[in-house]
């Protein structure tokens, strides 16, 4: 092999490693509200649009994989996740997640996607309600995603918690230790 094209692959490949592989599952994060019935739906992600509010300048590549609600969850999403997190080449992932069974999720990656970090996170309220914690959370995944050390990880209200070690508390709205 041409020495000029081992050093090309191996600036692409470092370059890659910078690059921090977002996937968008659904969850409350994306929800939007239909005022004549009051249900909530999904129309689409909004997190270009957050990621512009918070004036994100890091280097994202981002990929819709589903708009499901978590309770709907089956093995088969779960897989799919895995999948694109065995299949990209970045080591940095972000997944947006909804809270109800996000600790599932977490726990079917630890096995399943080795020598990556990953983080999940999601939000209590929608983002288009104003008063979500969605924008928070997504900074703050962000920021811990370029630190953390290899392994799964759910990101909420600033709290890093380790996958398989975190419970949603629904009595408190907010995630704990165990």
């Amino acid at each position: 092999m041409d020495c000029r094209l081992l050093v090309i692959i191996l600036e692409q490949n470092k370059a890659m490693e910078k690059v921090i592989q977002v996937f968008i599952t659904g969850g409350t994060f994306d929800k939007e509200y239909n005022e004549l019935n009051g249900s909530l739906y999904f129309k689409e992600t909004h997190l270009h649009e957050m990621l512009d509010l918070g004036r994100s300048r890091l280097d994202l590549s981002i990929e819709t994989l589903m708009m499901k609600d978590s309770l709907d969850f089956v093995e088969e999403d779960r897989a799919t996740i895995a999948a694109a997190i065995n299949n990209t080449q970045s080591s940095k992932i972000l997944i947006t997640h909804g809270t109800d069974t996000m600790t599932l999720t977490a726990e079917y990656l630890i096995d399943r996607c080795k020598e990556k970090t990953i983080v999940l996170t999601g939000a209590m309220v929608p983002y288009k309600f104003g008063s979500s914690d969605g924008l928070f959370n997504l900074g703050s995944a962000l920021a811990f995603v370029q630190v953390l050390s290899p392994g799964v990880y759910i990101i909420m209200n600033g709290k890093v918690f380790e996958a398989g070690k975190v419970k949603k508390n629904t009595d408190k709205g907010e995630f704990e230790s165990f």
